[in-house]
């Protein structure tokens, strides 16, 4: 219920947000939105994600307006971030062509994000990347992050 405490922040990106308008993605990002709504979670949104949806049609760009603005939380992209963001780069976790990617690894892992959700197979939710990434979040000093698809986040999977 709502009175209890929110404990998971969960960085989503683009994917995630346009995935809620696509047949093969659609019914677990609307469930992902439905329990940021619910408070079950505190959304994290950045400003690498903003950026992207600039492109987006509009019904993309409102599905955050259906969260009360209680449940996000907005993370700029801070020159901590962007200096984890090359050393993805410079590791090879990533290619220079996918810079906003690392870029949102690197700021929900300096946000200390419970976890990041994304349907980018390819350069996030993909073992060897997640090993990547986290490899070189080690080496740093940074905790591991969570590198999941929203089905795997969702409290009521049955």
């Amino acid at each position: 219920m709502g009175s209890s405490p929110i404990t998971e922040r969960i960085y989503a990106d683009t994917s995630v947000i346009g995935g809620a308008f696509d047949e093969k993605f659609s019914r677990d990002s609307r469930a992902f939105f439905e329990e940021a709504r619910r408070g079950r979670i505190i959304l994290l949104i950045s400003a690498v994600t903003l950026e992207e949806l600039k492109g987006a049609p509009e019904h993309v760009r409102q599905t955050l307006d259906s969260v009360p603005i209680d449940a996000i939380e907005y993370l700029d992209v801070t020159d901590e971030a962007r200096i984890l963001a090359q050393a993805y780069l410079d590791d090879g976790v990533v290619g220079p062509a996918y810079q906003d990617d690392a870029l949102h690894i690197a700021v929900a892992t300096c946000a200390r994000a419970s976890s990041l959700v994304s349907w980018n197979f390819k350069h996030m939710v993909n073992l060897s990347r997640i090993r990547g990434y986290n490899s070189v979040n080690i080496k740093i000093g940074y905790p591991a992050l969570e590198i999941r698809t929203p089905t795997e986040v969702l409290h009521d999977q049955q």
